[in-house]
């Protein structure tokens, strides 16, 4: 793992969300392939990293904004992702923390097992070092959702991400699997589904499609079976308006299923 000149603030910190975090048990474990994956996961704001970082069973690199790695480019980075939707008459004091929690951010990002993803020319060292992580045996863990509703559990997944498995069997000649996970804070706990497999011999595109919507099924379905609870959505809403997993989307949901 890297390491900055921050790391010993970083291993504090670290220590202290161990220790007030709630933990969080894994299921479906017997799920994980006994080579690297991709583990694709709902963000569930804040959860989503804590939980790859602190409590996922295998050695893995979280796919991480590479803004949050940057002191600069944090804060508006932060704002918009985080923080824009909050009602109007708050914002001057997201403005304001966005730029308090920059060198926290970076202090973090730089330290925890991340690759930095990047969505300009920097793109291809995201993929290089997604490559050289999964072929020194550890997972990645990939969070795809961005700001487009899919349903009540779910916002739509950026399909990009698997484009590893291209360049994978490019340079290995194996068929990397991608395995669904459900976050449920309020269960304090993380579900394993059964991986989904790439087909090397399909064009990309049409590969994109199938494995985004087979993930986005499967942590579906596994949520919509769990007990009641209280969902963590990818927006940073109001707490009042996260929805519950038995919503009647979920109905509808699980009745289309058959």
């Amino acid at each position: 793992m890297k390491k900055t000149a921050s790391y010993p603030l970083y291993r504090l910190i670290k220590w202290l969300v161990r220790v007030f975090y709630p933990k969080t048990e894994i299921v479906g474990a017997e799920h994980l392939p006994p080579e690297p994956c991709v583990i694709v996961g709902n963000h569930t704001q804040m959860n989503g990293p804590i939980v790859s970082e602190l409590y996922l069973p295998v050695e893995r690199y979280t796919w991480c904004a590479g803004e949050m790695m940057h002191l600069r480019e944090v804060p508006a980075y932060a704002y918009r992702d985080f923080w824009s939707q909050k009602p109007g008459w708050s914002r001057w004091f997201y403005k304001l923390l966005s730029y308090i929690v920059a060198p926290l951010s970076v202090c973090i990002f730089n330290n925890a097992n991340t690759v930095a993803v990047y969505h300009d020319s920097r793109v291809i060292t995201t993929f290089r070092e997604s490559i050289r992580r999964l072929q020194e045996g550890a997972s990645l863990v990939i969070f795809p959702e961005h700001d487009a509703p899919h349903n009540h559990i779910l916002c739509d997944f950026q399909d990009k991400f698997i484009d590893l498995a291209r360049f994978y069997y490019k340079k290995t000649g194996q068929a990397l699997a991608f395995v669904p996970m459900y976050i449920a804070p309020a269960l304090k706990t993380a579900y394993f589904g059964e991986a989904i497999r790439f087909d090397p011999a399909a064009p990309i595109a049409e590969e994109r499609g199938r494995i985004c919507a087979a993930l986005m099924e499967a942590i579906t379905k596994i949520a919509c079976a769990l007990p009641e609870h209280t969902v963590v959505p990818y927006r940073n809403i109001p707490k009042s308006q996260y929805p519950s997993n038995l919503a009647k989307e979920a109905y509808a949901y699980e009745k289309a299923d058959g």
